[in-house]
C-alpha cells in the first residue's frame, strides 16, 4: 500500500522502531499482504481492521498485535480519519526471553497463537512516551532501547494483559460495537444507542462485551479517549478544550480519569514529553 509512511525512530541492533501512519484507504480489505519479519505493532491512533484467514481483529489504541513473518493479512478501514502504530521488532533471541509459551502456536517458529491481546492503561502511557522521546530526539539510545524492552515485558506479561475469547459471532458484535464507538469518541453514547445501532439487547450487549474485552463497555469508551489525549497531548496547550473535545464533562473530570489510569496528570505527562 504505497500510501503508507513509514519513519524509523530508532534503529540499533537490539530494537527497530517506526512510526507507521496511514490515510485510511481503502475502506474494503486489500489484497493479501505479509511482513518479512515478525513485528509488534501498537495502534495509538484511529482505527483499522486486520483479516487473517477468516479470523479479524479491530485495531485500536490500548492493544498489540502481532504481525507474523510470512503470515498473509489484509487491511480495511471502517472508520474515515486514517490511523497510525508503532511497529516494533527486537531480536528474536531477546523477544524469546520476553514472551511466555502460552502465548505461541507449537511447532517450529516463532509464531504468536493469537492477533491481539489488550495491554493495560500502563503499557498505553509507555507507547506514548517512547513514541514521543524518540520523534522528538529527546531519548538517548541506551534510554530508548530500555523503554522499548519495558513496553514488550509489560505488553506480554501475564498479569497485564487480557486474550479475547469467547465464540467468533460474539467477538464479532463486540467489534461492531468498537467501530461505532470510534466513530465519534466525543460522543456521549448512552447503552441504548449503542445496542440499537448493533442489533441486540443492552443487558446482552455487556455481558457479551465484558467476557470478549475483559473491561467493561464504559471503561473501554473512557480508554480509548484517554489513548487519543496520549496522542494529542505533545501539542495540545489548552488541556481543558482538549478534554471537552474528548467527550470529558470538565477538566477535572478528564485530570481525575487520566491520572488513575496513568498515573500521572496530564501537565505532569507533557512536560514528560517535551522536557528538554
Amino acid at each position: 500500500m504505497d500510501q503508507i509512511e513509514s519513519r524509523t525512530l530508532l534503529e540499533t541492533p537490539t530494537v527497530e522502531l517506526c512510526d507507521v501512519c496511514c490515510p485510511g484507504f481503502p475502506v474494503e480489505p486489500t489484497e493479501d499482504e505479509f511482513t518479512g519479519d515478525l513485528r509488534l505493532v501498537f495502534p495509538y491512533r484511529g482505527v483499522f481492521v486486520r483479516h487473517v484467514g477468516d479470523d479479524q481483529a479491530v485495531a485500536e489504541p490500548g492493544q498489540i498485535l502481532f504481525f507474523n513473518a510470512g503470515e498473509a493479512y489484509r487491511i480495511s478501514h471502517p472508520v474515515p480519519g486514517g490511523d497510525a502504530c508503532l511497529s516494533l521488532a527486537i531480536s528474536e533471541t531477546l523477544l524469546r526471553e520476553l514472551t511466555p509459551a502460552a502465548l505461541l502456536r507449537e511447532g517450529p517458529g516463532f509464531v504468536f497463537r493469537q492477533q491481539r491481546l489488550r495491554i493495560d492503561p500502563r503499557a498505553q502511557a509507555l507507547v506514548a512516551l517512547l513514541r514521543h522521546s524518540t520523534q522528538r530526539g529527546i531519548a538517548e539510545t541506551l534510554e530508548a532501547e530500555s523503554l522499548a524492552l519495558t513496553l514488550v515485558r509489560r505488553a506480554l506479561g501475564p498479569s497485564t494483559t487480557h486474550t479475547p475469547g469467547s465464540t467468533p459471532a460474539r467477538r464479532k458484535l463486540v467489534d461492531r460495537a468498537k467501530v461505532l464507538l470510534a466513530s465519534d469518541l466525543a460522543r456521549r453514547w448512552t447503552l441504548a444507542d449503542i445496542a440499537a445501532e448493533v442489533g441486540h439487547s443492552p443487558v446482552y450487549l455487556t455481558q457479551v462485551f465484558q467476557q470478549v474485552e475483559g473491561v467493561p463497555l464504559y471503561r473501554y469508551q473512557l480508554r480509548v479517549r484517554l489513548a487519543r489525549a496520549l496522542d494529542l497531548l505533545a501539542q495540545s496547550d489548552d488541556l481543558t478544550t482538549l478534554g471537552l473535545d474528548l467527550g470529558f464533562s470538565s477538566h477535572s473530570h478528564f485530570t481525575s480519569a487520566f491520572t488513575q489510569a496513568y498515573g500521572r496528570s496530564p501537565s505532569e505527562f507533557r512536560q514528560a514529553v517535551k522536557r528538554s
